[in-house]
């Protein structure tokens, strides 16, 4: 009985060669259209992107970021397209594996609901354009500046050197610095024994001048005022409108700025100082 099986003449190779010369061909033919479509595919979606880019001024790093994530989710929607087709060639019931996949995918899902919502999250922050490479933001408690946006963590270097490693779906607020320009701030005092109107003159031609040198100062600098009465001092506020990221470098050159004027022109920024009264013995 063994041996019957085992007789090559007992079995119809013309019929049996003919089914494998068909299902070769089928898978082929699967194969051509798979790298057709996804060469296609892949063309319209970066043809797409470009346009975007040009009409709706994204930068470059967001709409790459956006560009390869349509790319993968239409190379695994193709993927399981082709790997169906494959089994049907087979007659094997592809509702069995789509009920596979569901269940598998339900699977993940519960046990990767973070990962998910960082996917989410990560590519609403990019679409809409809230953070982009390069920012100064404040979010989940750190401050710095953006080196990263991924589709999973934003990495944000602080301004002591560290790289923070933030999960999107912790970015329940966000605060961007560097949308506009940006406010330097400087506060000087003078002794309650000097001219606060000459003091102010003294203070506002010296910002005319740094306005006139730096090209960063988009507007001012300005001397508001007398903004407290200290302990020791008449404290003078002085406030300037600059480029993004400049405000800091700017608010160093004003300080240097004012304390030269104010020492050139006899005019005293206090300091608290100590009595020390010895005692003597008796």
């Amino acid at each position: 009985m063994i041996l019957d099986y085992l007789n090559p003449a007992n079995y119809d190779w013309k019929l049996i060669l003919g089914g494998a010369g068909l299902i070769i061909l089928k898978l082929i033919g699967i194969i051509i259209a798979f790298l057709i479509v996804k060469s296609i595919g892949k063309r319209v979606i970066q043809n797409s992107f470009k346009k975007v880019v040009d009409r709706e001024n994204i930068s470059l790093g967001r709409a790459r970021t956006l560009e390869s994530l349509s790319l993968n989710i239409f190379s695994y929607v193709l993927i399981f397209i082709f790997v169906v087709m494959i089994f049907e060639i087979f007659d094997y019931d592809a509702t069995a594996l789509l009920a596979s996949a569901g269940v598998i995918g339900l699977a993940i899902g519960f046990g990767a609901q973070g990962l998910v919502s960082d996917i989410v999250t990560g590519f609403f922050l990019l679409l809409e354009k809230q953070i982009d490479v390069n920012d100064y933001v404040t979010t989940a408690g750190f401050s710095g500046i953006v080196e990263a946006v991924g589709l999973r963590t934003t990495q944000i270097r602080g301004f002591d050197g560290t790289l923070h490693f933030v999960p999107n779906r912790q970015i329940s607020s966000l605060s961007n610095h560097s949308r506009g320009n940006m406010r330097a701030l400087v506060d000087i005092g003078i002794s309650y024994d000097d001219n606060i109107d000459q003091a102010i003159e003294v203070l506002q031609s010296t910002c005319d001048r740094i306005a006139a040198e730096d090209d960063s100062i988009k507007e001012g600098p300005n001397v508001i005022g007398v903004q407290s009465l200290g302990s020791s001092d008449v404290v003078i506020r002085v406030i300037a409108k600059t480029e993004n990221m400049g405000q800091w470098a700017i608010e160093r050159k004003l300080r240097k700025a004012l304390k030269e004027a104010l020492d050139s022109n006899g005019i005293e920024i206090p300091f608290p100082h100590q009595v020390y009264i010895e005692k003597k013995s008796e």
